[in-house]
C-alpha cells in the first residue's frame, strides 16, 4: 500500500443507537444499528454496500442478517485489531476494483452476556486450543493474567515505581477524555488516589488498569475518491497502513515488552509519506493501561523503556500536547470485547473537526493501531482530512 494519493477514503463512521448495558439487544442487532447509523452518516444504503468486512461473527451470518450481498468479503479475525486491518483490506480491495463501497462492521453483546454467565469476551477461550493446552493448567487464563505478565517483566527491566506511575498517568488522562464524551461510559472524575486505591484484579493490574466490558457496536464506510468527494461528509482519506503478529500463546511472544507494532507502526508512516511530528492525534488500542504504554513504544514515539517519560504530567491529557485516546479509549468509554473499531470511529470524527468539547484544535493527520489476541497482533492506518 504504497503512495495512495488520496485514492480510498472513510466516508461513513457511527456506533450502535445504545452503548454500555444494553441487555435487550444481540450482537447481531448491534451491528445492523451500528451499520445502519454509519451508512447514513455516508448518505448512502445497505444496497450500496458491495464489500462486507467483519470479525466474530462470519460475512455469511452478517450479510445474511444485515440483508447485504457482497461482492467482496473478509472475515480477518486476529482479535482487536482485525478492524483497524480491515481498514488497510478494504483500500486493497477497492483500489483492484473487486468493490466500490465498503462496510466494517462490529457489534458485540459482551456485558450482557457475562451477566447471562455466556462469556462475552474477546473470543479468547477456545476449546482444544494450544494456550488451553499448553498455559491454561498453569493458570495462565484470560487476557488480564497474560497482560499482567508482559507488564510485570516490564516493571522488572525498566523499573516498577515509574511503570505504575506511567499507568496511572495513562489511566488519570483517558478518564479526562470521556469525560468529555457524552456516549463514555464512565464519566465520573477520576483522581490518582483512586487510582492506585482501586482494587487489585492481578498483580500489577488495579481495576483501573483494565478496560471495560461493554454491549456496542461501530461501523465505517469506505469508498473510492470519485464517489467520497459527492457524498456528503468530507472525507477521510487512508494514506498508508500495515498489519502483522508475532505469536499467538503469551508463552511465544518474543519480547513481552514490545509488541509487534514497531513492525507496523513505521511501515504505516513511510507509506503514508509522514513521520511522528506531522501526527496530530494518537488512538491506540487500551485493553489495559500496558497496552496504551508499551504501544506507544512500539510506534516509535519514544524509545523502549521510555513511555513512563513520554506519557509523564498529563501530557496525553486534554490540553496537554499529546493528544491520545480522546473518546476516553477502552478503559472509559466502551470495550466490548473486540474495540478496534471505535479507535478508527473517533478518529474520524476528529478529523472531521465532529468531536464537540473534546476536539483537538488542528487536527488533520491521525494515526490509530489496534492490538489483538494477547499482545499478538497489531493493524496501524494513518489518515487524514482534507
Amino acid at each position: 500500500m504504497t503512495d495512495l494519493s488520496k485514492s480510498v477514503a472513510i466516508v461513513g463512521a457511527a456506533e450502535s443507537d445504545q452503548i454500555g448495558l444494553v441487555e435487550n439487544k444481540s450482537a447481531l442487532q448491534l451491528h445492523a444499528e451500528a451499520a445502519h447509523n454509519a451508512l447514513e452518516d455516508a448518505g448512502l444504503t445497505k444496497d450500496d454496500v458491495d464489500g462486507l468486512f467483519t470479525a466474530g461473527f462470519s460475512t455469511t451470518t452478517t450479510g445474511e442478517y444485515l440483508g447485504i450481498q457482497p461482492n467482496y468479503t473478509d472475515t480477518t479475525a486476529v482479535g482487536g485489531a482485525s478492524f483497524v486491518i480491515h481498514v488497510a483490506h478494504a483500500v486493497a480491495a477497492i483500489n483492484a476494483g473487486y468493490c466500490n463501497v465498503a462496510l466494517i462492521t462490529h457489534g458485540q453483546a459482551g456485558r450482557s452476556m457475562r451477566i447471562k454467565g455466556q462469556g462475552g469476551g474477546g473470543g479468547f477461550a477456545e476449546p482444544n486450543q494450544p494456550p488451553q493446552q499448553y498455559e491454561a493448567p498453569y493458570g495462565i487464563l484470560g487476557p488480564p493474567v497474560n497482560y499482567a505478565m508482559a507488564a510485570t517483566r516490564y516493571m522488572h527491566q525498566y523499573g516498577e515505581d515509574r511503570t505504575r506511575q506511567a499507568m496511572a498517568e495513562i489511566a488519570v488522562s483517558t478518564r479526562k477524555w470521556a469525560q468529555l464524551n457524552p456516549k463514555a461510559m464512565m464519566r465520573e472524575s477520576m483522581t490518582f488516589d483512586e487510582y492506585h486505591d482501586s482494587r487489585w484484579i492481578v498483580w500489577p493490574f488495579h481495576l483501573l488498569d483494565c478496560c471495560l466490558v461493554t454491549d456496542a457496536g461501530a461501523a465505517v464506510v469506505i469508498t473510492s475518491a470519485e464517489r467520497a468527494k459527492r457524498l456528503k461528509k468530507k472525507p477521510v482519506w487512508v494514506l498508508g497502513g500495515a498489519e502483522s503478529h508475532d505469536h499467538n500463546m503469551i508463552s511465544q511472544m518474543p519480547d513481552l515488552t514490545s509488541t509487534v507494532s514497531r513492525v507496523t507502526g513505521p511501515s504505516a508512516l513511510q507509506r503514508a509519506g509522514v513521520t511522528h511530528d506531522d501526527i496530530d492525534l494518537t488512538m491506540v488500542y487500551d485493553s489495559f493501561t500496558y497496552t496504551a504504554l508499551v504501544t506507544l513504544e512500539g510506534l516509535g514515539f519514544c524509545k523502549p523503556g521510555e513511555g513512563p517519560d513520554f506519557v509523564a504530567g498529563q501530557r496525553t491529557a486534554p490540553g496537554g500536547d499529546f493528544p491520545l485516546n480522546t473518546s476516553g479509549g477502552g478503559l472509559s468509554y466502551t470495550h466490548p470485547g473486540m474495540y478496534g473499531i471505535f479507535l478508527v470511529v473517533e478518529a474520524v470524527r476528529q478529523l472531521r473537526k465532529e468531536a464537540g468539547e473534546r476536539q483537538v484544535a488542528d487536527c488533520n493527520v491521525a494515526l490509530v493501531n489496534g492490538t489483538g489476541g494477547f499482545l499478538s497482533s497489531t493493524g496501524t492506518v494513518v489518515l487524514a482530512a482534507d
